[in-house]
């Protein structure tokens, strides 16, 4: 009913072949594949490049396509995650064209979602931001919609830093921020890309909006989460959120799993769901990393045909 995949960001020092074989070996279906430009991560999970789209040419398509096919795994997506809407006129630039060039590597590889954020200026508030999200973000999604490929915003507020404070870097973080965005821009192939954990952690309903949205989920994260409410108690919800949440692996947390899956198969939704790893307890080598990605799977598995 869903295939399960997994982002490809946490297994950094690997290259394409060695991602997809570990995928083919595991009985995972597809893959995240992260689109980076090349060069230093501005922050973690970030700088990944698994697919360098500046320098995809015929060749490497050809190549792509072919070892996909051959261990019978697809791409679910590419994935670029930058702050779109950062403050510096020139980042943000530089930040849309490379997502131009993420759309047109989709394209070409005829893989049917992007996924990456809105972006945000944290220092600003929300109507300044959606000023500048309906000035900056149209014309981008007319453009993928041309070309039949769908843009899906990962619903993360992008606040775990004090870099990010206090607004964080991504708009997309609400149901009521999702509205607008979607009044803003109505085209269908301006989507989701929906992590129930990030719901957790701001105290909302991670399974509501499975039912009312479900139309724009293009893509699937599945991640958990952990509050720790003795912290919470000490320093309140407008702390740094690192200071009371940790991310964890699928049934470390709080996600309600059993009715996450049951609320994708009600609501209609058939495309594929992918693990992010993001936890620190799994980052003390290579083989932790991957039997992460390992124990998830065999977590997920009882809701999920492999």
């Amino acid at each position: 009913m869903h295939d399960l995949g997994f982002v490809s960001a946490i297994l950094a020092e690997s290259t394409f072949e060695e991602v997809v074989e570990f995928a083919a070996a595991h009985r995972f279906k597809c893959v995240e594949m992260m689109c980076w430009p090349k060069g230093k991560a501005e922050r973690r999970y970030a700088g990944v490049t698994h697919i360098d789209v500046d320098s995809l040419d015929e060749r490497q398509i050809q190549h792509i396509r072919t070892f996909l096919a051959n261990h019978k795994v697809y791409i679910s997506g590419l994935g670029y995650y930058p702050n779109p809407l950062d403050a510096d006129r020139q980042r943000s630039d530089f930040y849309f064209d490379h997502l131009k060039k993420v759309v047109d590597a989709a394209v070409r590889l005829q893989i049917p979602v992007v996924n990456t954020f809105i972006g945000r200026d944290p220092s600003k508030n929300l109507a300044y931001n959606l000023d500048v999200f309906a000035e900056r973000w149209p014309e981008l999604i007319r453009y993928a919609g041309s070309h039949g490929i769908k843009v899906a915003i990962e619903n993360c507020p992008m606040f775990f830093s004090d870099d990010e404070w206090p607004g964080g870097k991504n708009l997309a973080t609400t149901p009521a921020v999702w509205d607008k965005m979607f009044e803003i821009i109505p085209d269908q192939n301006f989507g989701l890309n929906y992590d129930p954990s990030h719901m957790i952690w701001q105290h909302m309903d991670e399974i509501k909006p499975i039912y009312r949205y479900h139309e724009r989920f293009h893509h699937v994260h599945l991640k958990d989460v952990k509050l720790d409410r003795d912290k919470l108690d000490m320093v309140g919800i407008m702390a740094n959120p690192l200071e009371y949440h940790t991310p964890k692996l699928p049934g470390f947390g709080e996600v309600r799993w059993g009715q996450f899956f049951s609320a994708l198969s009600e609501s209609g939704y058939r495309g594929p769901v992918c693990i992010e790893v993001e936890d620190r307890a799994f980052e003390n080598s290579i083989q932790d990393t991957k039997n992460a990605m390992l124990i998830s799977r065999n977590y997920l598995s009882q809701y999920l045909v492999l």
